[in-house]
């Protein structure tokens, strides 16, 4: 098994590209900027988030039509330097709830909210595991 994506399901997509676009600089795979689906990639790695429109996936399933509540995901990536990411980000508009800090001894963390709420979660990587 392999991971493919992380799809979030969005209400405002044009907002939710523009955020993981021009803000997170993440490589939209088609440009469908206006939905109703996309995949993004970052530069090193397999795996991607993509957004999917959710009345396109309410429509499919008949039960997701609600606007979702709480926390109900969370996209991690990983970079090679935490300050120097998290400065160039906040130059393009990004609000950091938390960090960068330290959240154990082998990785440092920031967080912050796409335009939906989705968590996004920054690290950086400081030891590997053996």
């Amino acid at each position: 098994m392999e991971l493919a994506q992380v799809r979030l399901l969005v209400d405002d997509f044009a907002a939710c590209y523009r955020f993981y676009a021009d803000v997170l600089a993440l490589k939209p795979q088609s440009g469908a900027a206006t939905g109703p689906y996309e995949k993004f990639s970052p530069a090193t790695g397999s795996a991607g988030v993509a957004l999917q429109d959710r009345a396109m996936m309410a429509e499919v399933l008949g039960e997701l039509g609600d606007a979702a509540t709480g926390h109900r995901s969370l996209v991690v990536l990983r970079v090679d330097d935490l300050d120097a990411y998290c400065a160039e980000i906040a130059g393009r508009g990004a609000d950091l709830l938390h960090g960068p800090a330290a959240l154990t001894d082998r990785m440092r963390v920031a967080h912050l909210k796409d335009p939906e709420g989705n968590l996004v979660e920054l690290q950086e990587w400081l030891l590997l595991r053996p």
